[in-house]
């Protein structure tokens, strides 16, 4: 390992098996382990996000700061960001995870001006790319942080003032370009002030004009430089905008739809704000997945005492079983991945406690995993619904409907000489709630 070895009481993570426990052990993450044919590693694809991971204080709107790092200590900004690199990729080693995120604020300081921004970002990713040749770990998705500074105030490409969209698109044109130089497979677009807080000063239709024109934008740059990673659009409904115009799945969906943008962007949902909006996150994950846009997971879970996007490492089974029946079912998330999306808990404060919660939320998937093995192998499930839809296929009236040749007067007609009433079928959830409760 490069420098100073922060974690050098902590062995490499290995697989114990689910009678251990040591917990600093996985219990049902075998990396190498094929389960439905690939190994779990390239069905889980597992990633750090770096904001929580290593810019995450402890700190929230009612206290600040609880954790203090040590490899955070200097006085040198760029110097202790470099050092901040070293330790994400020490990390990753030592945790088996072969993946990363990051805004690009996260990694290098923003300085005065855009120009000095870019020359720390510069310096900086050029000590990423010395971490990547060294360990062999890839850039999931990067990302441009349109939210923090003060002068997105009121919105990035949705600003009412067009200098601001100029500095958004300028800085998103750095990240993407930087995002491409480290192979990264993904670049993301998150609008956390893209929305409004009171209708009252409010152009709607304007400031969803300027956002999709500013979509438009990075797809032109992004075919300019030569990415050939996927645009990934994520959800979310508030939070810290009132109203978020890229509220849930169906909402960017439609989005795209009316602009045209629907072969340029994917989805990159995460279960918290799928949450927020008062859906699971299985139902945002399946809902993408139908319409094949389902691109990314950030993989977390919130609260549901508190109205706030909590970035809980997962521990529902599960949620996480279902989530993972729709990655088996389209194939995989590839080029996407299962992003940490999570932080530590305010009083979690010990170095260790990085690693153990994320070998909780490991576990979590690849137990899902398992879990859906088993489901898939033994096809109830899928039998099931199949047979609760098969009146669609197995009936003329059911094949006529879904391919066209029925309308409204000929419906009536069909009602007309078939009076009887239909019949009350059963949804058998009950079934599928103790089936669910069998595997999992």
């Amino acid at each position: 390992m490069a420098g100073v070895d922060y974690f050098s009481k902590i062995g490499t993570i290995k697989y114990e098996g689910a009678a251990s426990r040591n917990p600093l052990a996985w219990k049902y993450y075998n990396p190498d382990e094929v389960v439905l044919g690939r190994p779990m590693k390239e069905w889980l694809r597992f990633t750090i996000c770096y904001w929580h991971t290593w810019r995450g204080t402890g700190a929230d709107m009612f206290g600040g700061p609880t954790r203090q790092w040590p490899w955070e200590q200097g006085a040198n900004p760029m110097d202790v960001a470099k050092q901040r690199v070293r330790v994400c990729f020490d990390f990753m080693e030592k945790l088996g995870v072969d993946f990363f995120t990051f805004h690009d604020t996260d990694i290098a300081p923003e300085g005065a001006t855009l120009e000095e921004f870019h020359k720390n970002l510069d310096e900086v990713v050029a000590e990423v790319k010395v971490q990547m040749k060294r360990t062999g770990k890839k850039l999931l998705w990067g990302t441009a942080n349109l939210f923090s500074n003060e002068r997105y105030m009121n919105g990035a490409s949705t600003n009412p003032d067009p200098h601001v969209f100029a500095y958004a698109a300028a800085q998103v044109k750095k990240a993407l370009e930087v995002t491409h130089e480290l192979g990264g497979q993904n670049y993301v677009l998150w609008g956390g002030r893209e929305g409004y807080t009171t209708l009252l000063n409010t152009n709607i239709r304007a400031e969803l004009d300027h956002m999709a024109q500013f979509m438009k934008m990075v797809v032109e740059h992004k075919k300019k430089i030569g990415f050939t990673g996927t645009l990934l659009i994520e959800p979310k409904p508030r939070e810290p905008s009132t109203h978020q115009y890229d509220y849930d799945a169906a909402t960017v969906m439609g989005f795209l739809r009316t602009y045209g943008l629907e072969k340029e962007f994917k989805l990159n949902l995460e279960a918290n704000h799928a949450a927020l909006a008062g859906h699971t996150g299985e139902h945002e994950v399946e809902l993408a997945s139908a319409f094949g846009m389902l691109g990314s997971l950030d993989v977390n879970h919130g609260d549901l005492l508190l109205g706030w996007d909590t970035d809980q490492f997962p521990i529902d089974v599960k949620a996480a079983t279902q989530i993972v029946r729709t990655i088996v079912r389209q194939k995989g998330i590839e080029p996407g991945g299962l992003n940490f999306d999570a932080k530590l808990r305010r009083e979690s404060v010990d170095v260790e406690d990085l690693f153990i919660a994320h070998i909780v939320g490991m576990d979590t998937y690849a137990r899902a995993l398992r879990a859906y093995e088993r489901m898939h192998q033994e096809k109830l499930w899928e039998a099931r619904i199949e047979a609760r839809y098969a009146a669609w296929s197995g009936t003329q009236l059911g094949r006529d409907i879904t391919d066209g040749r029925m309308s409204l007067e000929k419906c009536s007609e069909y009602i007309y000489r078939n009076p009887t009433q239909p019949k009350r079928v059963s949804g058998k959830e009950e079934v599928f709630n103790g089936l669910l409760n069998s595997y999992c």
